[in-house]
């Protein structure tokens, strides 16, 4: 169906790093989407350290506040992005406006379409065979090299260490995990063993990718009801309005 390449891009230097604002406890980039993804495709080709991205969200910040592990994640990303219309709410009440939001498929499709076949990626997460057809369809799409692909359904030390070791001997430029809840600790704890220079978690994006679900409908982005829509025709993701309820509270106490 497709290989696995190996290849290297023309972009040198890391732009100046953004300038950032902090909301709900913080630092998010003040950039927007294709600011976000040039970004991403200068890091993939730097070689002294990897750099974990963050896409923010209300879900994301509502567990920090009961995961030292998280947390930790969170503070340690070299970018973190506004992947939501509530953190732009949330930047908002803080005095502080940006350009706008940057969700995680958005910037992964860009840097994909920026980087064509000078980006190897390694595809991370989702059911069996969904990483493996998320892969096949951003090579037919963009052009994108793949370093290799593996289902995010491994658990225990032992099958942790395997794919860790897997995804190290691809030496991917990008890292796309798409592991849910625990990406954001999975990437920042294990960062240097997976050898990926950029790494990034996803969340669904490979099932979108992969043609598995599909996006909500184009009308509902541009007025930023992404989660409204969502939300509200799926009783999978009910559970999701609790903590929708306690961001709302945070912000509130944090911005009187």
């Amino acid at each position: 169906m497709f290989a696995a390449e190996s290849s290297s891009n023309g972009l040198d230097g890391m732009p100046e790093a953004p300038a950032t604002v902090e909301v709900v406890g913080y630092r998010l980039a003040a950039i927007d989407l294709n600011g976000a993804a040039e970004w991403l495709m200068r890091a993939a080709q730097q070689e002294d350290r990897p750099r974990l991205i963050v896409t923010l969200n209300p879900e994301i910040v509502v567990r920090s506040g009961t995961s030292v592990a998280l947390r930790s994640a969170l503070r340690h990303a070299d970018l973190t992005v506004a992947d939501g219309v509530g953190l732009l709410w949330a930047a908002r009440r803080a005095g502080h406006i940006l350009p706008g939001r940057v969700s995680g498929i958005d910037l992964v499709c860009r840097a994909m379409e920026l980087g064509g076949s000078s980006l190897r990626v390694y595809f991370l997460g989702a059911g069996p065979g969904v990483a493996e057809r998320a892969a096949a369809k951003a090579q037919e799409r963009w052009g994108t090299r793949v370093a290799g692909f593996h289902h995010g359904y491994f658990s225990g030390e032992a099958e942790s260490e395997q794919v860790i070791s897997e995804v190290r001997s691809a030496a991917p430029n990008l890292l796309l995990a798409g592991l849910g809840e625990g990406q954001e600790e999975f990437l920042d704890s294990n960062r240097l063993a997976l050898g990926a220079k950029v790494l990034v978690g996803v969340g669904g994006t490979l099932d979108v990718l992969a043609g598995e679900a599909q996006r909500t409908p184009a009308w509902t982005r541009k007025l930023h009801l992404e989660w409204a829509w969502r939300v509200g025709l799926d009783r999978r993701r009910w559970h999701r309005i609790p903590r929708l309820l306690r961001f709302v509270r945070l912000v509130r106490a944090r911005t009187p």
